[in-house]
């Protein structure tokens, strides 16, 4: 699919470096995005975390945006099929408003059984201060719609997205199929991941023989997103800042999101629920890539995805984080500003509230960028992986791995998220959108 926007990255990293510093100074730490990251959410998928996203509303810096997506690489033609969210999962949303790891207010996000293919779920938003309100979801198109096709088309328009404004709280709301907004090359960060471990190969324990020869920055020349073309199920939220903020005075908030199921679930003959148990956490997220990149041991990524930013700040994980980095020939200095980042005050975004956000699709001016929050448009993981490269480009050119852009442009207005990708009408023959 053809890139429809570019971003310049000369200067940007710099810009990013110099604030991850700051951060790392006043033990302030950012954001994350995750696909397929633990095997258990993986086996999972209605609890299986892409991404969460914190950003102020370019629109109006009174809103704070607060979204996050389940079960990634929905291809169009399942639009209908799975497109809808799990009754027994719960978004569960950790605000974090005092500067420390410990949540100080939740906002929880649950769906009804759906009953059809046309009729949307009711959602369910509750916070903890005992506010709640019911919203519907917006209903996935279903390959039906394709047999009213009668002459060349390319396909049929997506859904318009249904959004629901609470008139006591003014939060709007939104859930359902969207685009999925990550934007990355998988198989060119594993290339390049495992040339970096190459160079590191003493039994573990031992002091590292870091070999600089073995990095080949050359895997990212495929420049593919591996994410293009598909979907995911979305929830987003625009709250007002007063909301999350409260009598605190705070000029800064953290957030992350915790996917949690009901253990155990009693099922009738029809399907319907008659008995479950409380609500168990089977992922979690905050900051990019933490339990993709850093926590090795496969039966240890479920631990981490199960604990929560306190068990980060206590330093449950610490250790292995920084012999991860280590592994991959990460320079102290910058073990010291990834581990303080996901470590010190918990693995959360945190947004400067008194940092204009400014610009289309959900924000574009450089000094609001990851890792203040994280917005649709904010290319993180090149972030990261900078960070990992000891703060030095990995390319010459200044970029990652070329993919630098959404494959569809974001909207310019609450969800922000696009409409979900649909399947191909009678016109399209075999062409392929996607870039695996």
């Amino acid at each position: 699919m053809m890139r429809l926007r570019t971003k310049r990255k000369t200067g940007r990293l710099v810009l990013v470096m110099l604030m991850l510093l700051a951060i790392m100074a006043s033990s302030v730490p950012p954001t994350n995005a995750d696909h397929g990251d633990a095997p258990t959410p993986g086996q999972d998928q209605a609890t299986a975390i892409g991404d969460i996203y914190f950003f102020l509303d370019p629109n109006d810096n009174s809103r704070v945006i607060i979204a996050s997506d389940v079960h990634g690489f929905i291809v169009p033609s399942q639009n209908a099929n799975l497109g809808f969210f799990d009754p027994n999962v719960r978004f569960h949303y950790l605000i974090e408003n005092t500067g420390d790891a410990r949540a100080d207010l939740f906002i929880d996000v649950t769906f009804t059984r759906q009953t059809s293919r046309t009729t949307p779920q009711t959602a369910t938003i509750a916070f903890s201060t005992g506010q709640s309100f019911t919203a519907p979801t917006t209903v996935s198109r279903s390959a039906t719609d394709f047999t009213t096709l009668t002459g060349p088309t390319d396909t049929v328009p997506a859904p318009p997205q249904v959004v629901t404004t609470d008139s006591t709280t003014g939060v709007k709301f939104f859930a359902g199929l969207v685009d999925d907004p990550f934007f990355f090359d998988i198989p060119s960060e594993l290339c390049y991941r495992n040339s970096r471990i190459a160079g590191t190969t003493p039994p573990r324990g031992t002091p590292a023989n870091p070999d600089p020869t073995s990095i080949n920055p050359k895997c990212f020349d495929r420049k593919r997103d591996s994410f293009a073309g598909y979907n995911i199920l979305m929830v987003a939220l625009s709250v007002p800042r007063a909301l999350l903020v409260g009598n605190t005075g705070a000029t800064s908030l953290g957030c992350s999101v915790a996917m949690q199921r009901r253990s155990p679930v009693a099922f009738a003959k029809d399907g319907t629920t008659i008995g479950f148990g409380r609500y168990l956490t089977i992922d979690r997220m905050g900051i990019p890539a933490v339990n993709t990149l850093f926590i090795r041991p496969l039966q240890l990524k479920d631990a981490y995805a199960r604990a929560d930013p306190i068990d980060d700040a206590n330093g449950k994980f610490a250790g292995e984080i920084v012999a991860a980095l280590q592994g991959l020939q990460t320079d102290q200095t910058s073990i010291g500003i990834l581990a303080a980042v996901a470590v010190s005050k918990g693995d959360m975004l945190r947004l400067n509230l008194n940092l204009p956000n400014t610009g289309q699709q959900g924000g574009t001016n450089p000094e609001a960028a990851f890792p203040n929050g994280r917005r649709p448009v904010d290319d993180a993981l090149d972030t990261i992986i900078t960070l990992i490269n000891s703060r030095q480009p990995v390319r010459p050119n200044g970029e990652v791995d070329g993919v630098n852009a959404n494959d569809v442009l974001f909207q310019n207005a609450f969800p922000f998220f696009a409409p979900s990708n649909m399947p191909f009408g009678v016109s399209a023959g075999a062409e392929d959108r996607t870039r695996n």
